[in-house]
């Protein structure tokens, strides 16, 4: 059976159309319909429940030589406010997540996991547990909410003091407060705007919604749903597991080469991922140059030669039309260089271009 989130009977009341996501019951949209929600983030603000992902404390003197062995990344000058991005691989250079994990004190991580994935992610973390290293389950204690959008910073600073609000990207301050509830406030985000991701007691969580969105209404803040979410992400190419990687495509391929340190000494998948290179294929970006939707699963052709597939694929409405990234054939991705798209047998003109499809000015 589905979950709810703290914040169910919020999107009820806020008219939200509430559809299965992830094992959870999530809005897809609003009464304002993805389209607009899409365009307040990129213009405005928008305020995603996101409760859905999961939480996940690992603790103890042998945190950083565990964290460095069972993720990707390197984790050993990550500082006490700071957050760092990793997929975490099985021995076969799959990827089983992709993660935050935040420094919330000495040998104290708070690690932030995708919501499908949660009971899977703690099982193979506890399986690779060693000796000194503490892990738990607390995803139920926590609710969380993205504030995105270049007006974010000022509508958070209506409700929380300025000065424990953190400015840097990939950081976070674990002793904020919005109106006097205690509050995670990180700048962090999946939408490619400047933002929050805000983290409370889950029985605080429709309290800090409220308080979110009568704090921005002079703002243009909305509430959003995952029909935003996924464009929005789409948009800054941000890839979104069990589309665009998943238990049997590498986070290399995936084109997250800058979160795997292969100088470590060793961490799970390494061997794998060492033994894959050169790649055989990698990510790109499909844009549209004829007429239609492409989606997920749907065939890449150059010159006749199937040669990918599109992992993930829909219009964008910041960018008005149509894209997918795929994975492709390395020796045949060429940036600039025409293909088409087999959308139910139905081949539409496009091409192969950079990632991402948006990027925000600084």
């Amino acid at each position: 059976m589905d979950k709810k989130t703290p914040l169910y009977d919020t999107h009820v009341k806020y008219g939200g159309k509430i559809v299965p996501f992830g094992g959870f019951l999530l809005p897809i949209q609003y009464e304002s319909g993805i389209k607009q929600e899409h365009m307040a983030v990129r213009t405005a603000c928008g305020l995603f429940d996101v409760s859905h992902m999961g939480e996940i404390v690992v603790s103890g003197p042998k945190s950083v030589e565990y964290l460095n062995y069972v993720l990707t990344n390197d984790f050993t000058d990550l500082k006490v406010g700071q957050a760092r991005y990793s997929p975490m691989c099985n021995e076969h250079g799959g990827t089983v997540d992709d993660l935050i994990v935040y420094k919330r004190g000495e040998d104290d991580y708070f690690v932030v996991v995708n919501a499908a994935n949660i009971e899977k992610d703690f099982a193979w973390m506890v399986d690779h547990k060693i000796d000194g290293v503490e892990i738990t389950n607390v995803s139920e204690d926590w609710g969380q909410l993205a504030l995105q959008g270049p007006k974010a910073d000022a509508i958070l600073a209506k409700v929380a003091d300025p000065s424990l609000i953190p400015a840097g990207y990939y950081t976070a301050n674990f002793d904020g407060s919005i109106k006097g509830i205690p509050c995670v406030l990180s700048r962090t985000g999946y939408t490619g705007e400047d933002g929050f991701e805000i983290y409370m007691p889950a029985d605080k969580a429709a309290d800090v919604w409220e308080i979110l969105i009568e704090a921005g209404k002079e703002e243009g803040l909305i509430p959003c749903g995952l029909g935003a979410r996924d464009t929005l992400r789409m948009e800054a190419a941000m890839p979104l597991y069990g589309h665009d990687m998943n238990d049997d495509i590498s986070p290399k391929i995936a084109g997250l080469g800058f979160a795997i340190k292969m100088d470590k000494p060793d961490f799970i998948g390494k061997a794998a991922i060492e033994a894959a290179t050169p790649l055989k294929e990698r990510r790109v970006g499909i844009k549209v140059t004829g007429r239609g939707i492409i989606r997920e699963e749907c065939d890449v052709y150059r010159d006749g030669e199937k040669i990918g597939y599109i992992t993930s694929g829909t219009f964008l409405p910041y960018l008005n039309g149509s894209y997918g990234m795929a994975i492709v054939d390395s020796a045949k991705r060429e940036i600039g260089a025409a293909v088409q798209v087999d959308v139910r047998g139905r081949k539409i003109d496009a091409e192969m271009v950079k990632l991402p499809f948006y990027k925000r000015e600084q």
